[in-house]
C-alpha cells in the first residue's frame, strides 16, 4: 500500500493510546488450559440474532475496501460466505450494495451513519434491505470523526476513483473523510434514532459503540436486537478505555436480554475465546481482513478467516470447552481478567462474580489516575519482558547483580548491631529498634548526614533528613506536604522520570513540563515557562529535576546551569525537588549537587539507595531543611514530611534501615569508596555500549538514515533518535522478531513527545550482552528503515 494508505488504515486518533490498549488488553488475558476434559474437539458454530454462524466471528465494518485491492467488498464478501460468516458493509463501500449481496453466501449486515439528511440515511437503508441485507447497525460513536493525526499529517484524501458506491454522488465531495464528517454527519442524534429507524425498516437493529454500562442500559431499555462493545477501533477518542476492558461491566447490565458483540484489538483465536469468556456472543475481525485482502484479494481474507477459526477451535480443545455457549469466565486466570496491561489497575471483575453478589466497584467513580497511562508504562515492558525470556532487554534502569552477595547482607546487619553495641546501647535496645515500629524519621539519620558530608559536601543536620520506604515515598511525601493551592503547580523537566508524574497525577496536582536540551534544563525556558504561568494566575511551587545522567535522557547540566537554577529560584520564590540517584554509580568527577550549592534553602534533595547498595533494601531519604513558621513557632519541612509518612508507612522498615546502615559503616561513611567497582563497571559498559553504537550502527549505515545518539558521561541511560514513529507495537515487533527490547522515549514525556526516539539502558547487562543487543538492535533499526522505505517505493494499491 502506499504510506498515506496504510496510515488511513493503521491510524487512530491522537496519540493512538486506546488503539494501542485494545491490543495490551489481549495481551494482558491468560487463558486456563484444562485436561482431561473428555470435551473432544470445540465446536465455533453459533447462532447469533437467529442465525447459525459458522463460528462467533463476524467481519467489522470499514469503508473502502477499494482502497487496498481492486476486488473490494465483493472479494470480502465471498471470503466471509465460504468461512460461513457475516460481513458488516460500511454506509462508505467502495461497490454497491446489490454487487455485494450477489457476490455473498452468508448474512449481510449494514452498518447505518446517521446523516443530518435523514432522506440520504433513508435510501441507503432502502437499498440494502431490497438487496437482502439482515440487519442494521447503527454507529453511535461518530458525532464527527476523531481527530486522526496521520491523515492529517498526510493531508490525505481518498483517490478520484474511489467513492462510496451507494451515496449520492451530485454535489457531494467525500475525497476528505474528516471534512465530510463534519458537514454531512449528525452530531445530535439521541436514543430517539432508534425508532425512527424502526419506522424506516423491520430489520433488526443493532447500535455499535456502546462503552459503559449506563449506554447499554440504555439501549436495552430503547428496544436495540444487539449492542456492538467497540471504541471505532481507536479511532475516536483516543483516551477511550480499551474494548475489553469495559466488556465484563457492559455483559452485566445486557444479563443475555439482547446479542452482545465485542469489536476492537481481536487478531488470534484465543481473542476471540476470550471475548466469550467475558460475556460477548460473538466478536468482529476488523484491520486484519484489510491485510489479507491487500495481499490475495478473496484468497487473502479466506486465509486470514481460516487462521482466527482454526486457532479459535485449538484454543477451546486444550481449554476444555466443548461449545460456544460453554465459554464463561472460568476460562480465564485471575489476573487475565484485569485488563490493566501496564500498571497497577483495578481488575474487570467478571458477571459471574458479580451475580453471586460479590461487591463490584465502578471505574469511574474511583480515582481517575488508575486509568491514567502514566501508571501503564512499566507494567507494559514488565509484560514484554516476560513473554520474550531470550530477548535482550535495554529496557530495565536496574544494577547489575554481580556486585549482589547474599552472605553480605547478614553482615552488613551485625556491623549495624555492633556500632549499636560500641554506642552504649543493651542487648534490649537494639532487639527493640531492630524489631519494633521505630521513629517515624527514620533510626540512621545520623549515619545518613555523615556520608552526605563526605561523598556530596552536603553539610545536613540529622533531623532535616527523613529516611523514606525508597525515593518514590519521598517524592508523595514532598508533593503532599508543598501543593495545596489548586493554583500550584509542579514543573518538570521533559522528559521526565515517571515516578513523580505518577506520583502528581495520585495527588491530582497539575504538571507543566519544561523542554529538556542535550545539557539538561535550559534555565531561560524555564524561566518563560515560570513568568507565562504567574501571568496566567497559576503558582509555580517547585521545580523537579533530575541534574546528573538523568532518567530517560542520560543528559547532565553543567556547573553554570546548576547556580543559574538556583538563582531563578530565589527570584521565583521557587523550591527545587533535585533527585540524583546515578551519580555515585557513575565513573570520575561529579558536578556538585544542587543542594551543596544552596544557599538559600531553596533545594529539596531525594537520596536513594537502590542503586548505590541495592534495590531490594528499599530505602531512599529527603533532605528537607526548609524552616517552617506560624504563629505557634517553627520546625523543619522534615517535621512535616514525618507527620504525613506516619499516616502512609508508620515508618520504614528498621532491618532495611540496618543492612544500609552496615553498608555505610562498612565502607567508612562512605559510599564512593563502597561503589569504587560499580561505578567503574557502569563507565566500562557505557563505553563498551557508545563503542558497540559506533561500530555496528555505523557498519549498518544507519547514521546515514536518519538515527543518532547521545553520548552520556555516566548513569545507566542514552537516547537513540529514529526516523520513524516508535509505540508499543513497534516495540512488541522488535521483541518478537528480533529479540531485543527497549523503552519508549514517549512513555516519559508529560505530554506529547519522544515519538521517534527509544531508552536504552546498559547497567544491567553484561559486555556481551550489549554487544548481541546492539547488533539485534541495529537489525531490527535497519529493517524498520527498509520497510518504511519500502511502503513510498512500492507506492500504489
Amino acid at each position: 500500500m502506499r504510506p498515506e494508505v496504510w496510515d488511513f488504515i493503521e491510524g487512530g486518533a491522537g496519540e493512538e493510546r486506546s488503539l494501542a490498549a485494545n491490543r495490551q488488553a489481549f495481551t494482558r488475558t491468560r487463558l486456563r488450559t484444562r485436561v482431561l476434559t473428555g470435551a473432544g474437539e470445540g465446536d465455533p458454530a453459533t447462532t447469533v440474532l437467529g442465525r447459525r454462524w459458522a463460528a462467533p466471528l463476524a467481519v467489522a465494518p470499514m469503508a473502502y475496501h477499494t482502497l487496498v485491492h481492486r476486488g473490494g467488498e465483493m472479494a470480502t464478501a465471498g471470503a466471509a460466505g465460504a468461512a460461513g460468516i457475516p460481513l458488516v458493509v460500511s454506509t462508505f463501500a467502495g461497490q454497491p450494495f446489490e454487487d455485494i449481496a450477489r457476490a455473498a453466501d452468508s448474512p449481510l449486515w449494514l452498518q447505518v451513519y446517521c446523516f443530518r439528511d435523514r432522506e440520504t440515511t433513508r435510501r441507503l437503508i432502502e437499498r440494502a434491505e431490497r438487496a437482502g441485507f439482515e440487519a442494521l447497525v447503527l454507529t453511535v460513536d461518530t458525532p464527527r470523526l476523531g481527530r486522526r493525526l496521520r491523515d492529517l499529517r498526510n493531508g490525505f484524501r481518498l483517490p478520484p476513483h474511489i467513492t462510496p458506491a451507494n451515496l449520492p454522488v451530485e454535489g457531494a465531495d467525500y475525497s476528505s473523510p474528516w471534512e465530510h464528517s463534519r458537514t454531512g454527519m449528525d452530531p445530535s442524534l439521541d436514543w430517539s434514532v432508534v425508532d425512527w429507524l424502526r419506522s424506516v425498516s423491520g430489520l433488526p437493529v443493532l447500535v455499535k459503540g456502546v462503552m459503559t454500562p449506563e449506554d447499554a442500559a440504555l439501549a436495552v431499555a430503547a428496544g436495540v436486537d444487539g449492542i456492538i462493545v467497540s471504541n471505532h477501533g481507536g479511532r475516536q477518542l483516543d483516551a477511550a478505555q480499551a474494548t475489553l476492558d469495559v466488556l465484563a461491566d457492559v455483559a452485566a447490565v445486557v444479563d443475555g436480554r439482547r446479542a452482545l458483540l465485542l469489536d476492537g484489538g481481536i487478531r488470534r483465536g484465543a481473542d476471540v475465546l476470550a471475548a466469550l469468556a467475558l460475556g460477548a456472543d460473538a466478536v468482529l475481525l476488523g484491520r486484519p481482513i484489510l491485510h489479507g485482502l491487500a495481499v490475495a484479494g478473496q484468497e487473502g481474507v479466506a486465509q486470514v478467516l481460516d487462521l482466527v477459526v482454526d486457532e479459535l477451535t485449538e484454543a477451546m480443545t486444550l481449554t476444555g470447552t466443548a461449545t460456544v455457549a460453554d465459554a464463561d469466565a472460568s476460562l480465564l486466570a485471575a489476573p487475565a481478567t484485569a485488563a490493566r496491561l501496564s500498571v497497577p489497575g483495578s481488575a474487570s471483575v467478571p458477571a459471574s462474580a458479580r451475580s453471586s453478589g460479590a461487591a463490584t466497584l465502578r471505574r469511574e467513580q474511583l480515582h481517575d489516575s488508575v486509568s491514567d497511562p502514566v501508571l501503564d508504562t512499566m507494567n507494559f515492558l514488565n509484560e514484554i519482558t516476560g513473554r520474550f525470556p531470550d530477548a535482550v532487554s535495554f529496557a530495565p534502569g536496574r544494577p547489575y547483580e554481580g556486585f549482589f552477595d547474599t552472605e553480605e547482607i547478614f553482615g552488613f546487619i551485625r556491623r549495624y548491631v555492633d556500632h549499636l553495641t560500641a554506642g552504649g546501647s543493651t542487648p534490649d535496645d537494639i532487639r527493640t529498634a531492630v524489631y519494633q515500629y521505630g521513629p517515624t524519621a527514620g533510626i540512621i539519620r545520623d549515619l545518613i548526614a555523615d556520608s552526605l558530608r563526605t561523598d556530596e559536601d552536603i553539610d545536613a543536620a540529622p533531623e532535616s533528613i527523613v529516611v523514606t520506604v525508597g525515593a518514590q515515598e519521598g517524592m508523595l511525601l514532598i508533593l503532599r506536604a508543598l501543593f495545596r493551592d489548586p493554583r500550584d503547580i509542579l514543573l518538570v523537566a521533559s522528559p521526565c522520570y515517571v515516578g513523580i508524574t505518577g506520583a502528581a497525577r495520585l495527588l491530582d496536582i497539575p504538571l507543566r513540563p519544561v523542554e529538556e536540551g542535550e545539557n539538561g534544563i535550559d534555565c531561560a525556558a524555564l524561566e518563560a515557562v515560570v513568568v507565562a504561568e504567574k501571568a496566567a494566575g497559576r503558582r509555580p511551587r517547585a521545580f523537579y529535576v533530575v541534574p546528573d545522567h538523568s532518567n530517560p535522557s542520560g543528559s547532565t547540566m553543567p556547573r553554570e546551569a546548576r547556580e543559574e537554577l538556583l538563582a531563578l529560584a530565589t527570584r521565583h520564590d521557587l523550591l527545587i525537588v533535585e533527585d540524583s540517584p546515578y551519580r555515585l554509580v557513575s565513573p570520575g568527577r561529579q558536578q556538585p549537587t544542587l543542594k551543596s550549592l544552596d544557599r538559600e534553602r531553596r533545594v529539596v534533595h531525594l537520596g536513594s539507595y537502590s542503586k548505590t547498595v541495592f534495590p531490594g533494601a528499599r530505602i531512599g531519604f529527603v533532605v528537607a531543611d526548609q524552616p517552617v513558621v506560624d504563629d505557634r513557632g517553627s520546625s523543619l519541612l522534615a517535621d512535616e514530611l514525618a507527620k504525613i509518612k506516619s499516616m502512609v508507612t508508620v515508618n520504614t522498615p528498621a532491618i532495611s534501615q540496618a543492612v544500609v546502615a552496615g553498608a555505610l559503616l562498612a565502607s567508612g561513611g562512605s559510599l564512593t569508596a563502597h561503589n569504587e567497582l560499580p561505578a567503574k563497571h557502569y563507565g566500562d559498559a557505557l563505553h563498551v555500549m557508545l563503542e558497540q553504537l559506533d561500530r555496528q550502527f555505523t557498519a549498518m549505515g544507519l547514521e546515514a538514515r536518519g538515527v543518532s545518539w547521545n553520548r552520556p558521561s555516566g548513569g545507566f541511560f542514552l537516547a537513540v533518535r529514529v526516523p520513524f514513529e516508535v509505540d508499543n507495537t513497534v516495540l512488541l515487533r522488535s521483541a518478537q522478531e528480533f529479540g531485543v527490547i527497549w523503552t519508549p522515549m514517549s512513555y516519559f514525556y508529560p505530554e506529547s513527545g519522544g515519538e521517534r526516539t527509544i531508552r536504552l539502558s546498559f547497567s544491567y547487562l553484561s559486555h556481551t550482552e550489549i554487544e548481541e543487543g546492539v547488533g539485534r538492535l541495529a537489525a531490527f533499526l535497519r529493517a524498520e528503515i527498509e520497510r518504511s522505505a519500502g511502503d513510498r517505493e512500492h507506492g500504489g494499491t
